[in-house]
């Protein structure tokens, strides 16, 4: 068993390769071994979190997520606890395994109870697994809003919280403080809603030795940072311009330029179109201002759309023929979204091969792909596939468990960032962050999925006591976990 923590690169696999995982274990085992591991695993993490509980409750749906619920019950009252079990099933339909693990909780005097117990230390959600289409309604709704209403006590999910969806990280879902995800770690574990569903993920493979097959998704690990050579230039790293800033909004340039200057970049450029720009900014002397007409932009990275407003279409046409690597966040991908000309040039890029990562957040990418945004974030995993898909490009679907796909590449799933990040301009600070790297010479879907990490991770290192801003994130992407960060 062991707990997933950021860093480490985790393979994600979907329920229909999760179920071929499972029939191939399955068969090589005797009847029932896999459910009594389950069990015996699900009773040691228990004991771990709460050693001290006095009651626990086993709460069991009707099918296997069940039975292996009652076989934690079991080991549990070996070992001197005194489980309370309420189970939702019929023995008539239970399956076959939960069968055997039902009667053999009850030759073991297991205490069965129709009501949720009055009190109670530790809860195990046990009632809905991998796949299930059953509604959470009559006991299961009754049960899984006693789990909700937990307050500070534990509770520990077998494989899913109940209802949350594994592949998507969706629908309505028991809010765990645990989840012990068993055979293999689920995609919607870590996306959407799962990671606010699961709390800490726990894993154990039941001692499968089953070939696996490629994952549906990766769990991303933490980039490991490139030494830099004494002998080396500015112009080792790269040239970055940031284009954008429409009137009113030069903040959005500001901030995407600070983060790839904070990032490393060798020169950084500031190309407005919300009129003349200033001379220079004096919050941030190590910027230059200038026209995006006076650079050289097919050797450099650019960051297209933080703040342009409407004034970013007239450019795009030249951006997306003349860049070398780009980077289309905000402005520039609801342009494009609505133009099918834009469209066909970007789409170009891609058979081209020319560095493009796209950015969007999930109502832009529904713009992108002509769906409502409930839809990308139905299953935001098939959403990023099908921008990839749709325009050549690498694309970060942006939120809770942020998603990089790519052309070649199984998608990545980000484990890092939090709630802090919902704030104005962290949004141009990862385009300016991917522009970087972009620039220093990274292919474009490590870039992407490196930045994404690092921005996330940023945030987590916040201190908790200070409010974080864009331009607080901007200046942090220098730092390191093993540095402090700026006062």
């Amino acid at each position: 068993m062991e707990r997933i923590r950021p860093g480490l690169r985790w393979p994600l696999f979907d329920t229909a390769a999760t179920r071929a995982i499972e029939q191939v274990c399955a068969a090589g085992l005797p009847a029932h071994t896999l459910m009594q591991r389950a069990g015996l695993s699900v009773a040691r993490l228990a004991l771990a979190l709460a050693p001290h509980a006095r009651s626990i409750w086993v709460a069991c749906g009707p099918g296997n997520n069940g039975g292996d619920g009652l076989e934690a019950a079991r080991h549990l009252q070996q070992w001197g606890k005194a489980p309370v079990v309420t189970w939702s099933g019929q023995e008539a339909r239970a399956p076959a395994d939960a069968l055997a693990s039902l009667h053999a909780a009850q030759a073991a005097n297991i205490r069965f109870s129709d009501q949720v117990p009055p009190q109670w230390d530790l809860a195990i959600d046990a009632l809905l697994g991998l796949g299930t289409a059953r509604p959470m309604e009559g006991v299961l709704a009754e049960w899984s809003a006693a789990m909700m209403g937990a307050g500070d006590r534990p509770v520990l999910a077998v494989d899913l919280p109940s209802g949350l969806n594994a592949d998507a990280g969706t629908g309505p879902a028991v809010r765990a403080s645990h989840t012990l995800s068993l055979l293999t770690l689920k995609p919607g574990l870590f996306t959407g809603g799962g990671r606010d569903a699961s709390g800490q993920v726990w894993f154990d493979d039941l001692g499968s030795a089953a070939q696996l097959p490629e994952p549906s998704a990766w769990l991303a690990s933490s980039p490991q940072p490139g030494a830099r050579l004494h002998a080396s230039h500015k112009g080792s790293y790269g040239d970055v311009a940031v284009i954008g800033g429409a009137s009113g909004m030069a903040g959005a340039v500001l901030l995407a330029a600070a983060a790839a200057l904070h990032a490393g970049a060798g020169r950084v450029f500031a190309c407005l179109l919300g009129g003349p720009a200033p001379a220079y900014d004096p919050a941030q002397p190590g910027l230059m201002l200038r026209p995006w007409e006076s650079l050289d932009l097919a050797h450099m990275a650019v960051a297209c759309g933080c703040g342009g407003g409407d004034a970013v279409r007239t450019v795009l046409p030249a951006i997306l023929s003349k860049v070398g690597s780009l980077v289309l966040d905000a402005d520039a991908l609801n342009a494009i979204a609505c133009d099918t000309q834009l469209q066909s040039l970007l789409q170009a890029r891609g058979r081209r091969n020319r560095p493009t990562v796209l950015t969007p957040h999930p109502l832009e990418a529904a713009r992108l792909l002509g769906c409502a945004a409930a839809a990308v974030q139905a299953d935001r995993l098939a959403a990023s596939r099908e921008l990839v898909a749709r325009f050549g490009c690498v694309a970060v679907l942006k939120g809770s468990g942020s998603v990089t796909a790519g052309p070649g590449h199984v998608p990545v799933i980000n484990p890092t960032g939090n709630a802090r990040l919902a704030t104005a301009g962290t949004g141009d600070v990862l385009a300016g962050l991917i522009a970087a790297r972009l620039g220093a010479g990274a292919a474009p879907f490590e870039a992407a999925a490196q930045a994404v990490y690092a921005h996330g991770q940023a945030a987590d290192q916040w201190p908790t006591a200070r409010a974080l801003t864009a331009f607080d994130l901007a200046r942090g992407m220098g730092w390191t976990a093993d540095s402090p960060l700026p006062a």
